[in-house]
């Protein structure tokens, strides 16, 4: 079936309605396509900002009485596996409708871990590898993706689209790899973002990763539908239907528009508030990634979330050993650091951010600092600063731009740049 791509725009503080939803889920979904067929919507765990819920319940409403079978996958990547109640909250819908209305809609989390749950298709030969990532890298990579996806007639892709650290712009195939990829793929997109550096990527849009990730999702001989969405602050700004890099394509011009903000000059300490969706360090990294590029040299970016106890439930232990550092501390190490999972070096490098590393000695271009839940001693133990989150007051933070202090409410999801590209970044 071919999809062209279609779109609906809100007016600018305005909401994409309810009604143009399901008119243009109504045009991509003509319904003698669907007789018969088995669907697997494939969508964001809670980490991502994106009203998941009404594309979900005008999909169903379209194809429920149509498809052999329609059900939801979540894209977790490496994150947590959600439970039925979080599935339910994600999707905004109640307990009582879940075992009712969508009663014969499986929820399954991706298994990123299990071997049994994948399947092989293949590899990227090291020629490619070298031509996607510009020279980078020249490595076979193997592609295993999560065997259910080929138990359905048709996946169908529905999230958010912004800036993001390690591909340029979220969303689209992204959903796929690593949304519901093997380790091999997560591990090398997450490393050749890093080696790239988060300041170089993000904002982007054709990136040596989204490259790679386009090709890998080139060998899921499966059909494949994408409803990108673009999230302005509250309001739902856009919705693009189509191919997975159509879609995604139109959907990152609207994000460029919406989800940038460029000041004048750097800051020399920024307050990141993150907010209660971001439950761990792990995701709550988001808000050292999209606020780095407006720290001035020297300066602290602080993440606070009182929220915040844990590192990561799955990575905790290994970065705990590692600890946060730049790129170069690994690169001119790799010896030493080539055999540990490079998903987590390039979560290392995210967070402590620009640097290098020569004759022995780390030198960072910001200081990073935690205001969590996490302990003194164990911010020490992973290389990042601590401060007492009970000593901060947000609102002390606020307009006090011109003496070089920003605050940030809502931090993870809006990206910060400077309007005239600083020196550090040029020297890259």
């Amino acid at each position: 079936m071919k999809f062209p791509t279609l779109s609906c725009r809100a007016e600018s503080g305005a909401s994409v309605t309810r009604e143009q939803v399901a008119d243009l889920v109504g045009q991509t979904c003509p319904l003698d396509g669907y007789r018969g067929k088995r669907v697997l919507m494939i969508v964001p765990d809670g980490t991502r900002t994106a009203p998941v819920g009404v594309m979900f319940q005008e999909i169903h409403a379209r194809l429920s009485g149509v498809v052999s079978g329609l059900d939801v996958m979540i894209a977790l990547g490496t994150h947590q596996p959600m439970s039925e109640e979080a599935i339910c909250e994600r999707l905004e819908i109640s307990l009582e409708e879940r075992r009712s209305r969508y009663g014969t809609v499986q929820f399954l989390n991706h298994e990123w871990d299990n071997p049994a749950a994948l399947r092989d298709l293949g590899t990227i030969p090291a020629h490619e590898i070298r031509e996607l990532s510009g020279g980078l890298f020249e490595m076979d990579v193997p592609v295993r993706v999560n065997a259910r996806l080929f138990e359905y007639d048709q996946l169908m892709i529905v999230g958010p689209v912004f800036p993001h650290e390690v591909v340029g712009f979220s969303g689209g195939n992204k959903y796929l790899f690593p949304g519901v990829s093997g380790p091999e793929v997560l591990n090398f997109f997450h490393w050749l973002g890093a080696v790239v550096t988060n300041p170089m990527i993000i904002g982007n849009k054709w990136t040596p990763v989204r490259k790679v990730v386009d090709r890998a999702a080139a060998m899921v001989e499966v059909p494949k539908l994408c409803f990108a969405l673009v999230v302005d602050k509250t309001h739902f700004a856009g919705l693009f239907s189509g191919t997975p890099r159509d879609a995604w394509d139109q959907a990152s011009e609207l994000s460029r528009e919406l989800h940038i903000t460029y000041k004048d000059k750097p800051f020399h300490t920024v307050l990141s508030c993150a907010p209660k969706m971001y439950d761990e360090l792990w995701v709550g990294g988001k808000c050292m990634y999209k606020l780095e590029p407006v720290v001035a040299d020297g300066g602290e970016l602080i993440i606070y979330a009182p929220h915040i106890h844990e590192i990561s439930l799955t990575h905790g232990e290994l970065i705990r050993q590692v600890g946060y550092h730049c790129r170069d501390y690994f690169l001119k190490q790799w010896d030493t650091f080539k055999d540990i999972a490079w998903g987590t070096l390039a979560h290392s490098t995210h967070v402590r951010g620009i640097g290098t590393y020569e004759d022995g000695v780390e030198r960072c271009r910001i200081q990073v600092t935690l205001a969590t839940g996490i302990p003194p001693e164990v911010c020490a133990q992973i290389n990042l600063g601590y401060r007492d989150p009970a000593t901060i007051r947000p609102e002390d933070y606020a307009n006090r731009e011109d003496e070089g202090v920003l605050l940030v409410p809502k931090a993870g999801e809006m990206l910060y740049h400077l309007r005239q590209r600083p020196d550090w970044a040029r020297e890259m």
